[in-house]
C-alpha cells in the first residue's frame, strides 16, 4: 500500500465510526421514543419503567461521551497528519449530512500528499 492508500483507509475508517456513533445515538433516541409512546398508548403511569428508560437514557449521554471523544480524535489526526508533513487531504468534500452542492466543486477531489 503507498502511503495515500494507508492515510486513505484510516479516514475511511474514522468516517465510517463516526457515522456508527451517531447512528448508534439516533436509534438509542428512538428507543427512548418508543418506550414513552409506548407507555402512552397502553395508558400506563410515568413511573412504569422509569428505570429502564433512564438506563437508556444513560447509555444516549455515554454515546454523547463517544462521539465527541471521535471528534477529538478526528481533530487529532488531522494535526498529526499535518506534522508528519502530509499537508491537506481529503478523500471528498464533506459537509457531513449535506454533501457538497456546490457546482464548481461538485465531483472533485483533494488530495494533497
Amino acid at each position: 500500500m503507498t502511503k495515500t492508500e494507508v492515510i486513505a483507509s484510516v479516514a475511511g475508517d474514522l468516517n465510517a465510526t463516526e457515522q456508527a456513533v451517531d447512528e448508534a445515538i439516533a436509534r438509542a433516541t428512538t428507543l427512548v421514543q418508543a418506550m414513552i409512546g409506548a407507555r402512552s398508548a397502553l395508558a400506563f403511569s410515568p413511573v412504569a419503567g422509569a428505570e429502564s428508560q433512564a438506563k437508556a437514557m444513560e447509555a444516549i449521554a455515554a454515546l454523547g461521551t463517544a462521539r465527541q471523544a471521535m471528534v477529538a480524535c478526528h481533530e487529532q489526526l488531522a494535526k498529526d497528519h499535518r506534522r508528519l508533513g502530509f499537508g491537506v487531504y481529503a478523500d471528498r468534500w464533506q459537509d457531513k449530512g449535506q454533501g457538497d452542492t456546490r457546482p464548481e466543486t461538485a465531483g472533485q477531489h483533494l488530495r494533497a500528499v
